[in-house]
């Protein structure tokens, strides 16, 4: 059984849409990060950067006591081998895997959150941090506008790649991006909307969606070096 700590987020999304597509059975710890239960001691132990998703699989690849993994990019290549699906065996395969799940990791998500903060919970409008990263985003987008257009996903045939992009990518309307000046992208984005596997994940906690309090704000936007 895969235990799962889990808010739905993008980051979140990530690893329910793999582990439906997978076919793991799963059950879900709820992570209310708005109310810092990302701080508590039991998850801090497997998550010591204070951030959800965290995994624990209860039985690992070759038995031995259960495995705990963080980082939701972590989690996904984790995941991929342990069911030895949704990335290659072959080396040049796992390499643009890897390269453009990475890619994510490093750039869309981390631009597309600031964007996000900049336009909608800075508690002020600061144009040229709204333009920078909303910029940087349109940037990223017109990257895998090109990368799609002699392919269907990211990295040729639908992997984890795709997972850990597309419930980032589908927030563009968050940013004002309009989709129709990125064709591939929109394409990509209606066929993994498509898939039941998909819409089973961004389920999971949706009831638990609700705009940010004050509290919540302090909370997630407040944190220094020293745990609250």
């Amino acid at each position: 059984m895969i235990h799962l700590h889990y808010w739905p987020t993008p980051n979140g999304w990530k690893i329910t849409i793999a582990l439906e597509e997978m076919g793991l059975p799963y059950n879900v710890l709820p992570v209310n990060i708005g109310r810092g239960e990302q701080f508590k001691p039991d998850f801090l132990a497997i998550s010591p950067n204070n951030r959800m998703p965290a995994i624990v699989d209860d039985d690992p690849p070759g038995g031995g006591t259960p495995v705990s993994v963080f980082e939701s990019g972590a989690i996904l290549l984790y995941l991929a081998d342990k069911t030895r699906s949704f990335i290659p065996e072959d080396l040049r395969g796992r390499v643009a895997v890897h390269e453009w799940l990475m890619w994510q990791m490093g750039g869309l998500g981390p631009m597309m959150g600031q964007a996000n903060h900049f336009a909608h919970y800075a508690p002020e409008k600061i144009a040229y941090g709204i333009e920078r990263y909303t910029k940087e985003t349109e940037r990223l987008f017109g990257v895998m506008e090109r990368r799609l257009a002699d392919r269907d996903y990211l990295a040729g045939e639908y992997s984890i790649a795709d997972m850990a992009a597309f419930p980032w990518a589908r927030l563009h309307d968050r940013l004002n991006i309009d989709a129709a000046n990125f064709p591939k992208v929109a394409a990509w984005l209606a066929r993994i909307d498509e898939r039941p596997a998909v819409q089973r994940a961004l389920k999971v906690g949706k009831d638990s969606i609700a705009p940010l309090d004050d509290a919540a704000k302090k909370v997630l936007f407040g944190q220094g070096s020293k745990l609250p």
